[in-house]
Parts: structure tokens; C-alpha cells; sequence
């Protein structure tokens, strides 16, 4: 069985995940998103700060990209998690990856619906708000959340979501209906009524957003392009990442793993996995630097997240729940983080001692995130505890 070490691991790590710059891949924003696959969105700034990372394109430009050239596209997919994918993918993720959340999403509302005695058949009432939320949005144009419960009173209805629970609460019900039908890829979410840090989106139309009706592939055929993608990506990886990534059954990961004909290889985790035509060696980088945000996707790619970690340094890097929050890398390992002190100024906390050389590249990019920022603090709900520990952290609400 072919070997594939940790340090060939990272050493394919930089140039695929755009980190060192000036390839091909930091030419333009849907470039870099390309080579990632897709770039986390759950917080508005990541999109930003991690293609700041990967290229030298300025807020306005990555603005650009998302909201005039939409060459980049937002969309709820793998784990209900908000992604920024390049636009050729989305037919793909639409079958795959959204459709199964979408489905969830939906059976969970109309339960959630008839247990709030907002309706008898809450799948029904499901249909019918989402077919008049997209006639609203056809006839009367884009809107924000808050403007689509003006139209539409019934959107403002509030849902009693595990009583006594420390996760219950009174939730509304709109965002959930929207939700559901951004997953579903009938509507996208368009132009951002707040800064670049926030986010406050007009829903849309998904065929008028992009310009034109787009199919979405079956399953089978989605999940493939997307294992593909992924492998070619962060490969090799193993079915568990994979299977989490995805947020698929394993079913459906092996299946497309057997049509693209993925060759197993032995890691130093255990059995791992990638293309047919990706088994040769990559010549190892120029030494480099990179100061990446919360849930970048490079530090989210992957389940089994050893390999690139200094010592056990999870618990200090990553939530209990496996959210990450800012990192500093040195040629492919995590050494640290980043957080911004009371006048914007970016600072970086080490977990131990990398050497002079790494200190100083380190620096380096803290000048510059410094300069792209333009004294900007960035808030974040996902801080890890090294975050805290440096300080100077900027909290938003979850």
C-alpha cells in the first residue's frame, strides 16, 4: 500500500489550499474559493478574512464577487452549515448536500408547527408559506427577513422550541421557513444590507440571482462531484472525514468513493484515501506563514485533525463541539493564534516556541492583516480558549 506521511501531508496542504500566495489560485476570489472547494460562511467575516489570506483582493473586491459578478456564491449545505461556493458548483451541492439538509429542516418545522398549534397539517402549511414567500419575492422583489414579515404577517409567528431545555427557547418562525427554502435552493441569499462583519441579507430568487433556472444533479451524481472535489482538496483523508464533511451517510460517501475509483493509501492515522491520479509525492514548499480566521476551511476540513496540530492542542484551538477559532500556521501545523487588540491591531498568541524564522514570518502577516483590516475589529461567537487567553476578544451573540 502506497505511503502518505504527515509532513507530505502538509507539504500539499499549502499550494492546495492557496496559502502560499501568488499562484494561479490567488488570482481572483472564485480561484481561491475553487481551490478550497468552498469556504465557510457561517460568520460573514470568514468569507473575507479567509480569502484575505489566500489573496491580495480588498474588501470591496471580495464584495464584488459575492454580490455584483456573483461568481461566488452563499448556500446552506453540509451540516446546516452556511458555505460560499464557487457558482459552478451549486447544482451539485443543490442535489446533494442541501437537498438532504433541506429535507431535514422541513420535517423538523412542520412537526414544529403542528406542537405549536400553528397549524393541524404542518406539512401543508410548510408548502403553502413557502410558495407564498417565493411569490412574494417574484412579484413584489428581494427582502430582508424582517421586510418578508411585513408581507407576510404570518411569518411572524413564534414557535415554543424545547420548553426548560438550556438550548429551548421562543424562536421565530420565518428564519426556519427560509432556511428550509435557501437549502432547498429555491432562494439565495443576495445582497447584504449590512457591513462586510454582518449580516443582514435580501433574499432572493435563486434563477434571478444568478441570471438564468439552474437544475440540480441527482444525488448520486452530486455527492460524487463533491467527494471529488474534497479529495482533490484535502486528500488524502479518511471515509470518516469524508462521511463528516459531507455531513452524508456512509452509504453514499462509499458510493461515490467506489465510482471515482479512490485508492487507499496508508497514513499514519491508518487507512486513508485519494484520487487514482494524486499518488505522487509534492515537492515541499518555501517556508510559510498564514493567520486564518474562525471555521476557515482549511482548519475545518478534516475530523481527524492530528496531523497538522502541535502536540494536543486541540483543546486549546477547537469548542467542544469542534469549532475553530482564529489560527497562526507555520508550515503546516498550527502554533498559535490571532485576535486584534482595542485599537484593531492584530496580535499573535503562540502555544509554544516555533523559532526566530517562524516569529518573524509571523509578524509579517500580522502587519499586513493589520493594514487590510483598517482598524475593523472582527467579532466572533465561535472564540477558542487560546483566544481568550490572549484577550482582546470581540464577542457577538449566537
Amino acid at each position: 500500500m502506497h505511503r502518505i506521511t504527515d509532513d507530505q501531508r502538509r507539504a500539499r496542504l499549502a499550494a492546495r489550499h492557496a496559502l502560499v500566495r501568488g499562484g494561479a489560485a490567488s488570482a481572483s476570489a472564485a480561484g481561491a474559493v475553487r481551490a478550497m472547494t468552498c469556504l465557510h460562511a457561517t460568520e460573514p467575516a470568514t468569507v473575507y478574512l479567509s480569502l484575505a489570506a489566500r489573496t491580495d483582493l480588498s474588501v470591496e473586491e471580495v464584495t464584488a464577487a459575492l454580490y455584483e459578478e456573483r461568481s461566488v456564491v452563499k448556500q446552506l449545505a453540509m451540516r446546516r452549515t452556511v458555505f460560499a461556493f464557487p457558482r459552478e458548483l451549486l447544482p451539485a451541492v443543490w442535489g446533494s448536500a442541501s437537498a438532504r439538509v433541506a429535507g431535514m429542516l422541513t420535517t423538523r418545522l412542520a412537526a414544529e408547527v403542528e406542537s405549536n398549534g400553528v397549524a393541524r397539517e404542518g406539512r401543508a402549511w410548510v408548502e403553502q408559506m413557502s410558495r407564498t414567500v417565493l411569490e412574494s419575492l417574484g412579484s413584489d422583489g428581494p427582502a430582508t427577513t424582517a421586510e418578508l414579515r411585513e408581507r407576510l404577517p404570518a411569518l411572524s409567528s413564534r414557535l415554543e422550541i424545547s420548553p426548560g431545555k438550556s438550548y429551548g427557547g421562543s424562536f421565530p418562525v420565518a428564519p426556519r421557513l427560509l432556511s428550509a427554502l435557501a437549502a432547498d435552493g429555491r432562494i439565495v441569499r443576495g445582497v447584504n444590507a449590512g457591513g462586510w462583519r454582518t449580516s443582514r441579507p435580501q433574499w432572493e430568487l435563486t434563477e434571478k440571482w444568478l441570471g438564468r433556472p439552474v437544475e440540480p444533479m441527482d444525488a448520486a451524481a452530486g455527492y460524487r462531484v463533491l467527494v471529488e472535489q474534497w479529495l482533490r482538496t484535502f486528500g488524502p483523508g479518511t471515509e470518516t472525514d469524508l462521511v463528516w464533511w459531507l455531513g452524508a451517510t456512509r452509504s453514499a460517501v462509499r458510493r461515490a468513493l467506489a465510482e471515482l475509483g479512490a485508492v487507499e493509501v496508508e497514513l499514519e492515522e491508518g487507512a486513508g484515501l485519494v484520487l487514482p491520479d494524486d499518488l505522487a509525492e509534492v515537492d515541499e514548499p518555501e517556508p510559510w506563514a498564514a493567520l486564518l480566521p474562525v471555521l476557515d476551511a482549511t482548519t475545518m476540513g478534516w475530523k481527524q485533525r492530528g496531523f497538522y496540530l502541535v502536540d494536543d492542542a486541540a483543546r486549546e484551538v477547537f469548542d467542544g463541539n469542534g469549532n475553530a477559532g482564529t489560527t497562526a500556521w507555520w508550515n503546516g501545523r498550527i502554533v498559535g493564534c490571532w485576535t486584534q487588540d482595542a485599537a484593531g491591531v492584530v496580535q499573535v498568541t503562540l502555544l509554544g516556541e516555533p523559532g526566530s524564522q517562524a516569529r518573524r514570518a509571523l509578524e509579517v502577516e500580522a502587519e499586513r492583516l493589520t493594514t487590510w483590516l483598517r482598524g475593523e475589529r472582527v467579532a466572533t461567537v465561535y472564540p477558542s480558549l487560546l483566544m481568550k487567553s490572549a484577550g482582546h476578544v470581540t464577542r457577538t451573540r449566537p
